[in-house]
């Protein structure tokens, strides 16, 4: 992949999450960090692609990623996690390999259909245990905080 296309790539994760966060009714002072935070996940991605080259070990990254960068800017924002959270890991969800399980299956392609699921599961499993890892973290050090 050129730069090009990754930076290309990379704007379109800003303005999707940019409208998803619209459609949810985001305030709009905080239009700006969730856009930000889809943009700044897909970039981890990318790179975590391109380095290792595993789909699954790069979305864990890139979940990983969005969930720092929607605890800091929930502080710095005074805002819920959750806004810059569900829009920012919209990048990342796996809808093409849920949407090639169900192909697969109808196609009667059994070993396709297995594949392609446990694909799924994978990454939506590394999604949900960066953000579990991040949230704990940070759960940990407030109460050490306070």
């Amino acid at each position: 992949m050129s730069l090009w296309e990754a930076v290309v790539q990379v704007i379109s994760a800003f303005v999707g999450v940019l409208a998803v966060a619209i459609v949810f009714q985001v305030p709009k002072n905080r239009l700006v960090l969730t856009g930000l935070t889809g943009a700044g996940g897909w970039t981890v991605y990318l790179i975590g692609m391109k380095v290792s080259g595993n789909a699954v070990f790069a979305s864990f990254l890139a979940a990983f990623a969005v969930a720092i960068m929607s605890q800091i800017f929930a502080r710095i924002s005074k805002a819920p996690v959750t806004i810059y959270l569900v829009t920012g890991i919209l990048p990342l969800v796996p809808g093409v390999g849920m949407y090639r399980t169900v192909y697969y299956l109808l196609q009667n392609d059994t070993a396709q259909t297995s594949y392609y699921l446990s694909y799924t599961l994978q990454v939506a499993g590394m999604i949900a245990l960066g953000i579990f890892v991040v949230d704990s973290f940070f759960r940990i050090l407030y109460r050490k905080k306070h």
